[in-house]
């Protein structure tokens, strides 16, 4: 039985599924990058899509949707910049309509574990009447080896809003593998998967690792939500974005997530990746260099 008089992906359930084409917004992204590489690898036909990209998407201009939904049989949904942000809920609804309206089968959406702004997305989702999948994740290790943390480690002196709270971490590569398992697995439709790392770490813990994996010190200054604010304001965010990541990072770091989850391993029938494998890795590739 599939849910919401949905159809079987009966292509996405074989060996062969060249057939099949996945839209993957977000896909110069942390995690749209991983899971275009795991749904190739996995046999799809990636239709890779950004605002920049030769198949373009915009979440702020509707204009756009069309064109990369049409002719596609699934999509993974990665929103942004921040699946809690105003008006996602509503951009969620909206192309979940149009995606059943041009056939696509499945959607799998990426979300924040623990933020509550997420919610009103979450819930428009499913209450879409698509077949639908939500992933939710948490602090991922490639937020320090990439994007705007990056510069923190590079600096060796990581300023972030976190205290001592355990978060457990995990491999956008690992998140990758388990949206192409929902998007191949009709079991996972019409379910919430919480996915994480296996170890808690603090983010002290965390620079730790990866002082020792890259040979220089990276030191760990915990500051409050508020100076952090002032630092992104210092950069010229806009008041009203400084303001909603204040109330995000609040909420996120709070240690209501401190608690890892078995659901990796249930669905990939693997442990998920180690951090510490994860930072000697990085640091072979010479990113953490001063």
């Amino acid at each position: 039985m599939f849910p919401f008089g949905a159809r079987p992906l009966t292509g996405l359930m074989t060996e062969n599924t060249r057939n099949e084409t996945v839209l993957v917004t977000g896909a110069s992204g942390k995690t749209g990058r991983q899971v275009a590489e795991s749904a190739k690898a996995a046999g799809f036909d990636v239709r890779a899509a950004s605002r920049s990209s030769e198949v373009r998407f915009d979440w702020y201009d509707s204009s756009t949707w069309a064109e990369a939904l049409r002719g596609a049989d699934a999509a993974y949904l990665a929103y942004t910049p921040d699946i809690g942000a105003p008006g996602a809920a509503e951009n969620i609804a909206a192309l979940a309509r149009l995606a059943q309206e041009l056939g696509v089968r499945r959607l799998v959406m990426l979300s924040a574990r623990g933020e509550r702004q997420a919610e009103p997305a979450e819930r428009a989702l499913r209450e879409s009447g698509a077949e639908w999948t939500v992933v939710q994740a948490d602090w991922f290790f490639q937020n320090f080896s990439e994007g705007l943390l990056l510069e923190g480690v590079h600096s060796g002196e990581f300023v972030f809003p976190a205290g001592e709270v355990k978060v457990p971490f995990i491999d956008t590569r690992d998140l990758a593998d388990v949206v192409v398992k929902a998007l191949t697995d009709s079991s996972y439709a019409g379910r919430t998967l919480e996915i994480t790392g296996s170890r808690l770490l603090t983010f002290r813990e965390a620079m730790a690792e990866i002082t020792a994996a890259a040979g220089r010190e990276i030191r760990y200054v915990p500051v409050s939500t508020k100076e952090y604010g002032a630092i992104l304001a210092g950069f010229g965010l806009p008041p009203e974005e400084v303001t909603f990541m204040e109330e995000v990072f609040d909420g996120l770091l709070d240690g209501g997530n401190a608690r890892s989850t078995e659901t990796v391993r249930q669905v990939l029938g693997r442990a998920p990746r180690d951090f510490t494998d994860f930072a000697r890795e990085l640091a072979a590739t010479g990113v953490w260099k001063a």
